[in-house]
């Protein structure tokens, strides 16, 4: 379909085939889905990376395992969930066990620091791609997009720009950039997990950023039919020497959270980001209305970041 999203291909033709459960309680339209069979909340994530859309074919494997687990440890994040198990999906064009190996390492490492049991999946040929589903705890309750407020103020954890900025460094350069920083930072993302959960009872609504600040804030906006007015000045802050504002806005590859929480809440949140022992920026404020605005213009957030398709 011409001109069709990823986003309206879900809308339209998968949103709808979850079937209506008591035991489904967050469905299609969030970071994660939840679902209640136990007694306590569990939320289940999945993401899918394939070679040469979502990473270079001459980035280290150990990198690549370690990726696949981030992004979907980070959609954990943004729902406050506690990472228990994982299942992964490998396609690979060929048998290469030194690659396999290197890859494995990667992944296991960053389960391990979350505590996270990778305990099955399936093998298979053909292109490079990379699938891992992971399922977490909800010790309270989650955190959803659909839950902004008129006058809450928004947040951002990290500095944002600075992956893809790393990834445009190796894309120049390759391994010779290896040890840099900023390419550090794409190599090897970092799931703001224990944000997320200290944020439990302070924030009203959550996103990680993977397509970009601008876009993914866009969903935020459009789940929870409120305006988010960013400030142009705030943002500007996060740009350096290194990493352009265009870069802040639209980078994409960060995994971080943008989250919203009520003005009164400023110091629990500066207390709960410096046990979490994460970095925070206020960059806006909600309002009633809708969309996304930057120093008073509308952002049209399906041009503002990365698109599938």
């Amino acid at each position: 379909m011409q001109g069709c999203s990823e986003f309206d291909l879900i809308a339209r033709y998968l949103s709808h085939l979850g079937a209506q459960r008591d035991d489904v309680l967050q469905g299609v339209g969030d970071d994660a889905a939840i679902v209640n069979s136990t007694g306590e909340p569990l939320a289940l994530a999945l993401d899918t990376i394939v070679q040469d859309v979502h990473f270079p074919a001459d980035l280290p494997a150990h990198s690549v395992g370690w990726r696949a687990l981030a992004v979907n440890l980070s959609d954990l994040a943004a729902m406050g969930a506690v990472p228990c198990w994982g299942l992964l999906g490998l396609t690979l064009p060929s048998m290469d066990e030194a690659w396999v190996a290197q890859f494995a390492d990667g992944l296991h490492a960053l389960a391990c620091h979350h505590d996270l049991a990778i305990i099955g999946g399936d093998v298979t040929q053909g292109p490079l791609t990379v699938t891992v589903q992971v399922t977490g705890r909800l010790p309270r309750q989650p955190l959803l997009r659909s839950g902004v407020q008129p006058g809450d103020h928004i947040w951002v954890s990290g500095r944002l720009g600075e992956a893809a900025t790393g990834l445009a460094r190796w894309q120049a350069q390759g391994a010779a950039v290896i040890e840099e920083p900023l390419v550090q930072r794409f190599l090897y993302p970092t799931p703001r997990v224990s944000l997320g959960l200290a944020l439990q009872g302070l924030a009203t609504a959550a996103i990680d950023i993977s397509d970009g600040l601008l876009a993914d804030a866009g969903h935020l906006a459009e789940r929870s039919g409120v305006a988010l007015m960013l400030d142009p000045a705030r943002l500007d802050e996060q740009a350096s020497n290194y990493v352009s504002y265009q870069a802040v806005l639209r980078g994409g590859d960060d995994y971080e959270l943008c989250f919203s929480a009520p003005a009164d809440a400023d110091a629990a949140v500066k207390q709960a980001a410096l046990a979490a022992d994460t970095e925070l920026t206020c960059i806006g404020q909600a309002q009633a209305g809708d969309g996304v605005w930057l120093g008073g213009e509308r952002v049209d957030p399906r041009t503002a970041g990365y698109q599938h398709f």
